[in-house]
């Protein structure tokens, strides 16, 4: 592997006749697949996003564990008391570079770092490097409203409450109901008292609540930038999860942008960040979110810590602007990979492309032209079943519809009065003593079941029609007129023989007549 790597570095100066440059990549691949145990397909995106060197460096980087580190929490205790009480424990830390005035690096401890009096009195958080660097450039300040679209398990939710001083407010928000346990957990133990938690799809939340002053947005991702903490991505990765990753993150970057006041009297500041790599899930997302709507990126505020992203990659043109934004790597900057970037919203009015109707192309919206109601009765049942098939699609925005929940609501109690009536209606046959049951459409009267008891007919036999008939002049009975009276059918009774000779459908109703006359007689 060592010897394709030096060939490879000098394959411009010295190229060989014998083999193209293409097959020396194949098999250095192919070894670097078997070593370090990824499949072909990561192996391939990190070989086109670093030199042979770093190639090396970054693959070594995550088979080794980052240093851990804690986050003090200045509600409650300032870092140098918090390191003074953790040395007499003996735990052996230092501070954080001088980028974070927060953060204490623990080398080694005799007890268990979380499970410290320290840590049950929520003095400290347990949080990597990485994460400290979204919330230092969103930068809240005191009294605004903020909200964190996928908040679990709450470290950058109470470091935002930390630089607020308990002051405004916070929606923590996460799409997993057993994920917000440890959000909840967090915000009482370091003392949050400004945060609301919410269980909502982060893509329908511009519905639901908007005008923030600052959204921060941590996108779920591939995790190819924390390979040390879960090594299981090197092989259950692949191409169809890059891509699943990536429409999901675009809608949930648009979602977080419409949720944002650009009116705000400091904010409009929205902070995108991953714990991946890939340009697919990083520049490729923001360089989106520049052409759907109305912001601009600005600095992070972290010069001179971080490697400027991405303008250009393979066939890939990006906006100059993405040079503004950060990435970190594990082995440069002995951190988990990480990516950030800083927008800034100027209008809140959304931008309609010219070439076409539709808004956007990947991510659907659903909207309706008929006037708004709140019954829902403009929402017709083929807008309805329109509407969840767009909901199930994946890489949709699907706003609600106005009058959706009143439309629900109508329907599920159309259902539910049809399933009564349909108990009632099978009870009336089952029970002999309950008369016949006659149903009654709910649409023109209150009543769902209209009981009517059906009188019994006693049939009349053809003798006593004969003695309660009236007598003509002739002395001959009239035909009594019955109302509905059905046509006498006499029973057909074949013979043996008469079977046998009937052969054809004529001889058979010659013997069908000669049969009943003599029945007759």
């Amino acid at each position: 592997m060592e010897k394709v790597m030096w060939i490879l570095a000098q394959f411009s100066r010295n190229p060989d006749p014998t083999k193209k440059r293409k097959e020396y990549k194949a098999v250095l691949k192919h070894d670097l697949c078997t070593y370090y145990s990824y499949n072909e397909f990561l192996m391939g995106e990190f070989y086109e996003l670093f030199k042979l060197e770093e190639l090396r460096q970054f693959l070594d980087a995550n088979e080794t564990q980052r240093p851990m580190t804690i986050r003090t929490n200045t509600l409650k205790t300032k870092r140098r008391q918090l390191a003074q009480n953790l040395i007499a424990r003996g735990v052996n830390l230092d501070p954080l570079e001088k980028w974070s005035k927060v953060g204490l690096v623990v080398y080694d401890s005799p007890v268990a770092i979380g499970a410290t009096t320290e840590y049950l009195a929520g003095h400290y958080m347990l949080q990597g490097a990485s994460s400290f660097t979204p919330v230092m450039a969103l930068a809240p300040q005191p009294g605004e409203r903020i909200l964190d679209m996928c908040a679990a398990p709450g470290g950058k939710t109470t470091y935002i409450a930390q630089l607020m001083k308990n002051t405004g407010m916070i929606f923590a928000n996460d799409v997993n109901k057993k994920r917000l346990d440890a959000v909840k957990a967090n915000v009482h133990r370091l003392g949050v008292s400004n945060t609301v938690i919410s269980n909502y799809d982060a893509r329908s939340f511009p519905a639901v609540i908007g005008n923030f002053s600052r959204v921060l947005l941590d996108a779920p991702c591939s995790g190819t930038g924390v390979i040390s903490k879960d090594p299981s991505v090197k092989m259950n990765k692949d191409e169809t999860d890059l891509n699943r990753c990536s429409h999901l993150q675009k809608e949930l970057i648009l979602a977080a942008i419409d949720s944002c006041d650009a009116k705000s009297k400091n904010g409009g500041y929205i902070v995108y960040c991953t714990c991946s790599i890939m340009v697919e899930e990083n520049e490729d997302v923001v360089d989106y979110a520049l052409k759907k709507r109305n912001v601009k990126l600005v600095p992070t505020g972290l010069e001179g810590f971080g490697v400027d992203g991405f303008t250009k990659y393979r066939h890939h043109r990006f906006h100059p602007s993405l040079k503004l934004t950060k990435r970190y790597y594990p082995h440069i900057h002995n951190m988990d990979g990480f990516y950030v970037a800083k927008f800034k919203k100027f209008s809140n009015t959304i931008p309609v492309s010219k070439n076409s109707k539709v808004e956007e192309a990947d991510v659907e919206e659903f909207t309706t032209t008929a006037p708004k109601k709140e019954d829902g009765a403009n929402i017709s049942t083929q807008m309805l079943k329109r509407y969840q098939r767009k909901k199930r699609k994946a890489g949709a925005i699907v706003r609600p519809m106005p009058g959706l929940l009143a439309k629900k609501r109508c329907m599920r109690q159309i259902v539910e009065n049809r399933k009564d009536i349909k108990e009632a209606h099978e009870a009336s046959f089952k029970s002999p003593s309950i008369p016949k049951m006659v149903v009654v459409s709910p649409a023109t009267t209150e009543e769902k079941v209209a009981v009517v008891a059906a009188p019994k007919k006693t049939p009349v036999t053809t003798a006593e029609a004969t003695t309660t008939a009236p007598k003509t002049t002739n002395g001959t009975t009239a035909t009594p007129v019955v109302a509905n009276k059905k046509k006498f059918k006499p029973k057909k009774k074949f013979t043996k023989k008469s079977e046998e000779s009937c052969s054809s459908s004529r001889d058979q109703r010659r013997c069908c007549t000669k049969a009943t006359s003599f029945e007759r007689s």
